[in-house]
């Protein structure tokens, strides 16, 4: 199916604000925010839309504003460790916008925000002490702070690592608790299944001995009338002969 107006237009503002986000941008840039803004806008107005793409496509167009969404806010904190620990868990997309693209420019924008996050804050982490270093400091005494820098920045690394294990261990509890209680509820309604067809053949059954005993019943009344019948018969023909020799025995008088 064609793309609609709104979907191309969609797709360039997209493509505008990867390039955007690939820039080095001065804080009080304030283009790339409204862009994204519009993009929330355009977005919703096309999943509203009777033609509207595939599903596959949507959630793509969804994730692509999703991660600049991420990376802005991101952007607006203060340290940069949080700015780093916040890029690991975004999710750039993953097929490209346009037909130019070889790789996807938010996966590219990832890559180069996450390298520079990270080299500031390693630069923070080692460029804090060495001025002072430089200053008052011998080349041995020198080589031990950087030594100690690296060891703290390994530290805040592992740190983060450990942040990282520590969740990634929570949601395979939560994985396998939401698994267990899945299993608990598909054996619930397993069994009131079983429960609910043996209660329906159970009902099949009653059904038919019922209707058994109807026909019973009918048949019987049936016979009970007939059986009425043929005695009423009789004795209105007892009743008439008898009335017939009573004349005779008794004739009329004179």
């Amino acid at each position: 199916m064609a793309a609609t107006r709104l979907e191309l237009n969609l797709m360039r503002l997209l493509s505008r604000c990867e390039a955007l986000a690939a820039e080095r941008r001065d804080p009080a840039e304030w283009r790339l925010e409204k862009y994204v803004a519009a993009l929330e806008v355009m977005l919703h107005e096309l999943k509203q839309q009777a033609g509207k793409p595939a599903p596959e496509l949507l959630n793509e167009y969804s994730r692509k504003v999703d991660f600049l969404k991420g990376l802005l806010e991101a952007e607006k904190l203060s340290s940069s460790t949080e700015k780093a620990l916040a890029n690991q868990f975004l999710a750039p997309g993953r097929t490209p916008t346009t037909t130019k693209e070889r790789t996807p420019a938010t996966k590219t924008v990832h890559l180069q925000t996450k390298a520079r996050c990270t080299g500031k804050m390693r630069s923070e982490l080692l460029g804090s002490t060495n001025p002072q270093l430089f200053s008052s400091c011998s080349c041995r005494g020198l080589v031990s702070d950087e030594k100690q820098s690296a060891v703290e920045l390994d530290a805040v690394l592992q740190h983060h690592q450990d942040m990282q294990e520590k969740l990634a261990e929570e949601m395979l509890s939560l994985a396998r608790s939401l698994k267990n209680n899945t299993l608990a509820a598909q054996n619930v309604i397993k069994q009131d299944n079983q429960t609910l067809s043996h209660s329906l053949r159970m009902a099949d059954q009653n059904f038919e001995k019922l209707k058994d005993e109807s026909d019973r019943l009918e048949q019987h009344a049936k016979k009970s009338v007939n059986w009425l019948l043929w005695i009423m018969l009789i004795v209105v023909c007892f009743i008439f002969i008898s009335m017939i020799l009573f004349i005779r025995i008794f004739p009329k008088l004179k």
